[in-house]
């Protein structure tokens, strides 16, 4: 099974749950669609795995938007065996307007 990650804003999962369906538009395939499902949503945000993760003790109590891994499982199709890690896309839900992934 072939899979991908995205980074979506905490804001952009309200509505987001697993199994929902996803289409997956890759930058090096302009105008094709990749359909899929989301398999899984990280239960916290990347940076709470990061090595060192950031410690806002400064004072600085900027409100900074988090990225949360959600994982997209690729339905078969012959544009998904041609796919490479790293490249860049952008995904839609049925529940969310079109995110941008990383």
């Amino acid at each position: 099974m072939r899979w991908v990650q995205a980074n979506f804003r905490e804001t952009q999962l309200t509505n987001v749950k697993v199994g929902d369906p996803a289409e997956i538009r890759i930058d090096v395939y302009p105008g094709r669609v990749i359909t899929g499902r989301v398999l899984e949503i990280a239960p916290a945000s990347g940076s709470q795995f990061a090595l060192l993760p950031p410690d806002n003790a400064t004072g600085n109590f900027t409100k900074v938007v988090q990225r949360v891994p959600v994982k997209i499982a690729l339905d078969d199709s012959a544009l998904t065996s041609q796919l490479t890690s790293g490249n860049f896309c952008s995904s839609n839900s049925e529940n969310q307007a079109v995110r941008e992934a990383e």
